[in-house]
């Protein structure tokens, strides 16, 4: 039996033994655990089951032990993977610094910085939002006008910062900074670390058209943050942000196909189209009735399998030669966006008017859950930076075409 096999093995067993049943089964909207200091477990075996992934390093299993992983290398990570989902688990925790700010620290923060956040954030402790976007800096982040001035021990803060998902129920907030505005705009900015029960900082939601309210935006006055919480040189956050969004797109495009399902498990997400289809168009001999459907479905499912393959190749590639290609992030997001948008589209087409309703009846909690999730699609190709901003990185780092 070689190693891989062996560690196949060990954790087969370790999951029948220590994975709760309830947690094998789909994940609802109300029991996701994002974590932070004010985490609520509506299923208590919830709490038990991230308690024992967290033992075993394996919400982060690929970071190293001293900061809360396990230290695995890509080849056993997948097999871990293969073996959650193997049994449909649920994922112990839903966080993105998981993905986006915890490798972004590895590679950036100082031992002491490392050795204070990523534990919290491998154990759910803390929950965290992202300050990137400004009113007058979305497509253009380098104009970001939120300044940080020396004030010797401290900085202070004062500014604004909007679409920061879940700023509401966020305890911390990594966040660009503009800290020397007399340089050009890409070399002035810094990457704070923000504790968002700081004095001088409020939070307001901001109403979307899916009737949610994920996005806040957030206002800074006088806020005072220590020194010790800026990752790098002052004016170093411009390359940090950078390698963060490319940790973003990647996940985004990760989130959107094959893991969309258990990690949200709303929104149709983990909805089966060919059953769908099946229940709202009728079948012939176990088949999609209509021919055109049937077709759009196959050539859906044709593009995400080569999604997945394409994610897998570049994976193997990187871990082959070392080398990260960070700039295949916005293939992937670009992609990614897509075809989650073109997901949704093939559901309203296979539902129909039963797509179109808003509340009570005569429309069904799942109808009205797609039909807002749907509209919250829209967002898909804006988010984690725009499609178009993608196609330029794709153009201009990977195709090298001319200006």
């Amino acid at each position: 039996m070689s190693e891989l096999e062996s560690f196949r093995a060990e954790v087969r067993a370790w999951l029948e033994c220590n994975c709760p049943m309830s947690m094998r089964t789909p994940l609802t909207a109300e029991q996701v655990v994002w974590g932070g200091r004010h985490e609520s477990f509506i299923n208590p075996e919830a709490r038990l089951w991230l308690e024992r992934m967290v033992e075993r390093g394996w919400t982060v299993p690929r970071w190293p032990k001293q900061y809360g992983g396990a230290g695995l290398d890509a080849a056993h990570e997948q097999v871990l993977r293969e073996e959650l989902d193997r049994i449909d688990a649920r994922p112990p925790l839903i966080a993105f610094p998981l993905w986006m700010l915890g490798p972004a620290l590895l590679e950036f923060a100082n031992e002491e910085q490392k050795r204070f956040h990523l534990p919290r954030i491998a154990r759910g402790e803390i929950r965290w939002c992202q300050g990137y976007s400004e009113p007058g800096a979305g497509s253009d982040l380098a104009a970001v006008q939120t300044r940080a001035e020396d004030r010797g021990d401290h900085y202070l803060v004062n500014g604004s910062k909007i679409w920061t998902s879940y700023a509401d129920k966020s305890d911390w907030m990594f966040c660009l900074v503009r800290t020397d505005p007399s340089v050009r705009k890409q070399e002035g900015i810094g990457f704070l670390l923000i504790d968002m029960q700081s004095p001088g900082i409020s939070v307001a939601p901001i109403r979307l058209i899916s009737g949610a309210s994920p996005f806040c935006q957030v206002f800074l006055a006088d806020v005072k943050v220590p020194k010790h919480q800026l990752v790098g040189r002052p004016n170093q956050g411009w390359s940090i942000a950078k390698r963060l969004l490319e940790y973003e797109r990647k996940w985004f495009s990760e989130l959107d196909q094959s893991r969309i399902g258990h990690i949200v498990g709303v929104g149709g997400a983990s909805v089966a189209l060919p059953a769908l289809a099946k229940e709202y168009l009728g079948e012939t001999a176990g088949r999609i009735a209509d021919e055109a459907i049937r077709a759009e479905l196959i050539a859906h499912d044709i593009d995400e399998m080569a999604l997945q393959a394409t994610l897998l190749r570049i994976d193997e590639r990187a871990r082959a030669s070392g080398v990260d290609d960070g700039s295949m992030a916005s293939v992937f997001k670009y992609y990614g966006a897509r075809l989650y948008k073109e997901r949704h589209e093939l559901m309203m087409k296979i539902m129909g008017t039963r797509a179109l309703g808003w509340q009570d009846e005569p429309f069904t909690a799942t109808e009205l859950d797609i039909t807002r999730h749907w509209l919250r699609s829209k967002g898909n190709s804006i988010e984690g930076g725009t499609s178009e901003i993608q196609l330029n990185i794709i153009a201009k780092r990977l195709l090298e075409l001319p200006d």
